[in-house]
């Protein structure tokens, strides 16, 4: 998302609190709404915000049918009438605390939110949020007493680390609306609860997402098959990693004809490569065009996994960021190996 696009005005929010299924944590059910003022309002805006920065799209994705998503369903609710967002909620924690059985989830904080008049991309919509606390910083409270102070620490909710949530945009609603996330803790795969238990989530086809993929699929090429089908030294693979990345950040557009024509040139690489990505769309049951927009987020978010290092033994290591031509591997006449690099100037 820009930094144009914005939450809307809270007009209804529910707190629950949801703890580990597995462990015997229960819940705690709120009665009613919460009521707000101004400035919690303000604490929460701040709080809730962190979705929004990304362009990292999603969709509630169910494999059979999209009403059997048991967030769509809830959420579609609330959408036809924001007045059940306290009724929707309570069905909503209830789902949460049944997807909470894997032993690292924490225990925390639900909160349901109805924000009116979100702006994205230029258009107002409305939202609900879903988000989750599970971590507890300590906070010093300093009171002045007398000549002196009085400091005292307690617990609670750093609002600007929020742990899990999601923003789900009304729109696009039959194909599961549009969905911003985020999730700070439980990353390793058996405890993805949030995004592939609670929410069902998939990943939005768009340009961030075939930027994503076209690179990871480039890198796994250059590391993982070229080596296997070629005799290519490391700076050769150091070279083509910065083609790549040079490719992506200087076009606008991707075209797969031009990047093997440009990166990858050899006519037998360029063959082996189009294997690679043949057996790479079978084996991730994914589809990767042959042309899209190029999205400059996804480009640098990627962009730090290429790293063209030549490692050699425990004693150097040689960072290539540019120009083959500067580096050559030999070997002396006693048979060690060795790289000669050229050089302009020293800094």
């Amino acid at each position: 998302m820009t930094d144009e696009n914005a939450l809307g005005s809270i007009e209804h929010i529910s707190v629950h609190r949801v703890g580990n299924k597995a462990n015997e944590e229960g819940m705690v059910l709120s009665a009613e709404p919460l009521k707000l003022e101004w400035q919690l309002t303000e604490a929460l805006q701040l709080y809730f915000k962190a979705p929004l920065r990304t362009e990292e799209y999603y969709r509630l994705y169910h494999e059979s049918q999209l009403e059997l998503n048991e967030v769509y369903t809830f959420v579609n609710a609330i959408f036809q009438n924001p007045e059940t967002l306290h009724e929707q909620s309570v069905k909503l924690a209830k789902h949460l605390f049944e997807c909470s059985t894997h032993p690292n989830i924490k225990g925390g904080e639900f909160y349901a939110v109805f924000f009116k008049h979100c702006l994205l991309n230029d258009e107002l919509v409305d939202a609900v949020g879903l988000f989750k606390s599970e971590s507890k910083d300590t906070f010093l409270k300093v009171n002045p007493s007398g000549d002196g102070f009085i400091v005292k620490t307690d617990q609670g909710v750093n609002i600007n680390k929020l742990d899990k949530g999601c923003i789900i945009f009304n729109t696009n609603a039959n194909d599961g609306y549009l969905v911003a996330v985020v999730d700070n803790t439980n990353r390793q795969v058996e405890a993805r609860y949030w995004i592939d238990d609670f929410l069902q989530l998939r990943q939005l086809e768009d340009a961030y997402f075939h930027t994503q993929s076209v690179m990871a699929m480039a890198k796994g090429f250059i590391t993982k098959e070229l080596p296997v089908q070629f005799d290519v030294e490391k700076a050769d693979q150091a070279d083509l990693m910065n083609r790549s990345i040079k490719f992506f950040k200087e076009q606008e557009s991707f075209n797969m004809n031009d990047f093997e024509a440009e990166v990858i040139i050899q006519p037998e690489v360029i063959s082996q490569f189009q294997q690679y990505r043949h057996d790479y769309q079978q084996e991730r049951e994914m589809y990767v065009p042959d042309a899209f927009d190029i999205s400059p987020t996804a480009v640098k978010k990627k962009q730090g996994t290429f790293k063209s290092v030549i490692k050699l033994d425990k004693n150097f290591s040689i960072y290539v960021h540019g120009n083959r031509s500067m580096i050559e591997r030999g070997e002396d006449p006693d048979g060690r190996q060795f790289y000669k690099l050229y050089f302009e100037e020293e800094r």
